[in-house]
């Protein structure tokens, strides 16, 4: 027997599931959004189930500061008296998986609604997660963090907080590739992208911008200024030499940072900011290992 479906239930009565051949279920209640938000930063569900004996669901719903992040992570079916079109279909164009007429609604086809939701949302998940994962280093790409960045900024616009993005721009990799072939390089890569993540916390998002840099967001900090702090550390740990075949590698590395929201308000303007400040900036390290083909121009002698 497959595990239990784990369903969060908001409001009620709780339906019973637990003979149904499109189980198993496991379910879960609670009264509030508010507490349903409480109860999801737990844990992760398979499906939130909303039920409502009033179509006012539907806006409280659509009005709810955890939505996004709900329809992310889980399959949002709601279950209202009456659905009024308008109401529904906005609250599918903004992810959830279906909406129910409550009148007469048989628990044998709430639980095929159930069931057929959580599958459509694993594959959907699958498949981004096929689609925006970097091959070479296991980590999302730029176009997975553009998604996340969006689904997140929109929950900052309903709850103010301080975000940051980082840009590390790397150089090394091509010298290293003329050095010690295609394989070393992409075994360097990977470890800087490791030592990257062993540098901060579980909630923060590590992704790849392409082949010599990467990206963090910094999607809970407690100040702004805390942003510099971490990309400065974030140096310092890449500028470390790493061994590769044997050798000893080193690269250096150019930091781009964008705070929320002084410098923007969208994912691409943030991106746009970092990206840019990251390839306009001379890069930190590696003295002696560097060639001019990735460094650019020397510097001054008298340049930091």
């Amino acid at each position: 027997m497959s595990d239990p479906l784990q369903i969060l239930c908001i409001g009620g009565p709780e339906p019973d599931l637990g003979l149904s051949a499109w189980g198993p279920f496991a379910l879960r209640s609670c009264q509030t959004l508010d507490e349903a938000a409480a109860a999801l930063r737990q844990g992760p569900m398979d499906a939130v189930l909303r039920l409502s004996r009033t179509d006012a669901a539907l806006d409280e719903l659509l009005h709810w500061p955890a939505l996004t992040q709900v329809v992310m992570d889980a399959a949002l079916v709601a279950v209202v008296p009456e659905p009024q079109p308008g109401a529904a279909l906005k609250l599918l164009q903004r992810g959830a998986q279906d909406v129910l007429n409550a009148q007469g609604l048989a628990t044998e086809s709430l639980a095929r609604t159930l069931r057929l939701a959580v599958e459509r949302k694993r594959l959907e998940q699958a498949a981004r997660k096929a689609y925006a994962t970097d091959l070479a280093t296991g980590l999302p790409n730029h176009a997975q963090l553009l998604e996340h960045m969006t689904h997140l900024l929109a929950l900052r616009e309903r709850e103010p907080a301080p975000m940051a993005l980082i840009v590390l721009r790397i150089e090394g990799l091509a010298s290293t590739e003329a050095a010690l072939g295609a394989e070393s390089a992409n075994v360097l890569r990977r470890k800087v992208a490791v030592r990257i993540r062993s540098g901060l916390r579980a909630s923060d998002v590590v992704a790849s911008l392409g082949a010599d840099a990467f990206a963090v967001l910094l999607a809970w900090i407690d100040a702004a200024g805390d942003a510099p702090q971490v990309a400065a550390k974030l140096a310092q740990m890449v500028r470390q030499p790493f061994k590769v075949a044997g050798t000893d590698r080193a690269v250096a590395v150019s930091l781009g940072l964008a705070a929320y929201p002084e410098h923007g308000r969208d994912a691409d303007a943030l991106m746009r900011r970092a990206v840019g400040q990251a390839a306009s900036v001379v890069a930190m390290g590696r003295e002696g290992f560097a060639n001019r083909v990735e460094r650019g121009p020397a510097t001054a002698a008298n340049d930091d």
